[in-house]
């Protein structure tokens, strides 16, 4: 059985299509982490965006 440290907990994870949360060790890490994207809390750099003329409609 493959196992690694879960990324959001740290616990071992197994690593198997028995494990549904798979690479996390259980539901409330893989929602832990879904909620860090939601809430901003992770982001992904890319080119800085100026923000919409105010004139333009």
């Amino acid at each position: 059985m493959r196992t690694a440290s879960c990324p959001q907990c740290g616990q071992p994870s197994v690593l198997e299509p028995s494990n549904p949360w798979r690479p996390f060790c259980s539901e409330r890490c893989k929602f832990v982490d879904l909620d860090g994207w939601f809430t901003g809390r992770y982001t992904i750099p890319g080119p800085e965006q100026m923000p919409p003329d105010e004139d333009e409609h």
